[in-house]
């Protein structure tokens, strides 16, 4: 199938843009290491289920093995975490601007580690799509009021989301790259480790409270965990997999840090955030890179 790399990549811009909205009104209520550990159990509930009503295929090579675990702890524990304490402090859209760098991180990683090289075209549109992400999500009316504000700290934690996913990318592509994998299988790889290995240490060290209790005095927050759950680490993860699968890794997350663009409307109905035309033009330009990238 013609750009299912792409494709793949535009439908997981598509899906975090949910994830991070859901995901920003759980944090808020119950916290973000609860709702880490809580989306990582029910999705890969779901994943286990699927890939064994689906008979995939999950035979696969110890090192396959062993860079998929290494993207779940740096990806989904460690770069999660950062990601979702900064949607707590400082909000979505702030957030996702700081993650619009992970395409040149990446991009420099796969060139290091990968040998992966980029076109002249392709270059041109990774620069234009992360600048019209960069006009859209630092557009702000000066009559906005926003429950969040943007400190150091945030930024920090944020940064330290973005090379998280980056890093853990990079581990997952070396895994991609020795022999197919069913995108489902090595997403429930990367989920079980990291449920492996942070809800033990949740648990001694008390960061994470009985699920049963924090949820049955707070459904909304479960519905939104639960939500979060299906779009992010069960569907979302799973198509980037296919996505660096079938492009080069820096083009791929190119793509997926599309969300800004795609949250436009979806931020105007959750939060009646007024857009501007300053917001349009930077969508426009965001998307004209995108074409670009199917392009080159």
């Amino acid at each position: 199938m013609p750009f299912i790399g792409e494709l793949s990549a535009l439908l997981t811009a598509f899906l975090w843009s949910g994830t991070s909205l859901v995901f920003t009104e759980a944090t808020t209520r119950v916290g973000s290491i609860q709702v880490n550990i809580t989306r990582m159990i029910l999705a890969l509930l779901f994943l286990v289920v699927t890939v064994w009503l689906l008979g995939a295929d999950y035979r696969m090579s110890e090192t396959q093995i062993l860079n998929l675990a290494l993207s779940g702890v740096i990806g989904l524990v460690i770069g999660d975490s950062f990601l979702f304490r900064a949607f707590k402090d400082i909000g979505a859209r702030v957030s996702m601007l700081v993650m619009s760098m992970v395409p040149a991180m990446t991009a420099v990683m796969g060139l290091v580690f990968l040998g992966e090289t980029l076109t002249p075209l392709g270059v041109t549109g990774m620069i234009i799509t992360i600048a019209g992400i960069a006009v859209v999500v630092l557009e702000r009316q000066p009559s906005t009021v926003s429950k969040y504000t943007v400190t150091p700290k945030g930024l920090m934690f944020a940064l330290l989301g973005a090379l998280g996913q980056a890093t853990g990318l990079i581990f997952a592509k070396f895994a991609l790259n020795e022999s197919p994998l069913h995108g489902m299988v090595a997403t429930t790889v990367r989920v079980a480790v990291a449920v492996a290995l942070f809800l033990p240490a949740a648990l001694l060290f008390k960061w994470y409270r009985n699920p049963f209790r924090v949820y049955a005095r707070d459904k909304k927050a479960l519905a939104y965990t639960t939500a979060g759950a299906v779009l992010g680490p069960y569907l979302g993860i799973t198509f980037s997999l296919v996505a660096i699968a079938h492009t080069k890794v820096a083009i791929a997350t190119t793509i997926m840090a599309m969300p800004p663009i795609i949250m436009l409307p979806l931020v105007w109905l959750a939060y009646r955030e007024r857009l501007s035309i300053r917001a349009i033009i930077g969508a426009v330009i965001a998307v004209g890179g995108v074409a670009l990238l199917f392009l080159r």
